[in-house]
This record gives structure tokens, sequence and C-alpha cells, in this order.
């Protein structure tokens, strides 16, 4: 099982919000908690509730993956970009998003 480490997962909301060229006072703000509390969860020393989490996730258009383990997992509008760029039908596009899937689970066990 995987743990957490919030220092971490701070440090790239961090990044994020800088990349976005916002203020942690304009995130705070939009996320409806303080600054102070917004400084904390960007060293790790406080944690957040999910509902915090997920609005964090939304203001920075960023992947909750990506924020919790550093590994943004790509999004179907992602990958039927890349998959249009062929001549294919919507069963074998079908047919090979669930073969991606199962291969992440795999690998995803594989680490357990």
């Amino acid at each position: 099982m995987y743990e957490l480490d919030y220092t971490k997962m701070g440090a790239r909301i961090c990044q994020i919000r800088k990349l976005k060229g916002m203020s942690q006072i304009e995130l705070a703000k939009k996320c409806g908690i303080s600054l102070s509390f917004m400084g904390h969860i960007e060293r790790g020393t406080k944690k957040m509730s999910m509902d915090t989490f997920a609005v964090l996730c939304r203001e920075l258009a960023a992947d909750a993956d990506g924020l919790l383990w550093g590994v943004a997992q790509p999004s179907d509008a992602a990958i039927q970009g890349m998959w249009s760029r062929g001549q294919r039908d919507d069963n074998s596009y079908s047919m090979y998003i669930r073969i991606m899937k199962s291969v992440a689970e795999i690998m995803n066990e594989a680490e357990d």
C-alpha cells in the first residue's frame, strides 16, 4: 500500500501554482481556505480535507494522481487525441482503452 508524502504533495501543489502564475493568497481564496492553511498544505505540515483537495485539483486544473503521487494519468480525451491521428474505428479504440487500462492495473499491482 502506498503512503502519502505530504511534503512532496505540497511541493507539487506549489510548483503547479507557480507555473500557473498564481499567488498563494489567490489560490487560497479560490479554495476558500486561509493563507496560513495554504502555506501549511504547500509545506506538507497539515492535512487537508477531500473537499479542499478536490477544489485544489479543479483550481489548478491538475490531475489528482499527479498531485498525490507525482504521476499524471492521461485522460481519455488525451488518449482519444493520440488515437485519432490514425484512421481507427470506435470499436478498436474501445479495445485499445481497455488494454491500456489493464496494463496500468497490472503495473500498479506489481508495485505493491
